[in-house]
């Protein structure tokens, strides 16, 4: 029996948030494909220096609750 996309997301509400990632990667990547390899290798050295400055206390990331209430603000929604 097929699921339909209201069950997926219910079910996927009661995940942790670091498989919710994976699976939305995984999807992303089923549907379109990778980064081309010359793109995702530029992009290394600058997500390697942006985790870092997360993780070292430098910078600190903004809750994605926020971000999405900001957009809809912004879009007027």
């Amino acid at each position: 029996m097929s699921l339909t996309v209201d069950q997926i997301v219910e079910e996927a509400q009661l995940w942790p948030d670091d498989v919710v990632a994976e699976l939305v990667d995984r999807l992303m990547l089923a549907k379109h494909g990778g980064l081309d390899p010359k793109v995702e290798e530029a992009w290394r050295p600058v997500i390697s220096r942006r985790v870092e400055e997360i993780r070292s206390g430098k910078v600190k990331g903004i809750p994605g609750e926020v971000v999405s209430a900001r957009v809809r603000k912004i879009v007027g929604r």
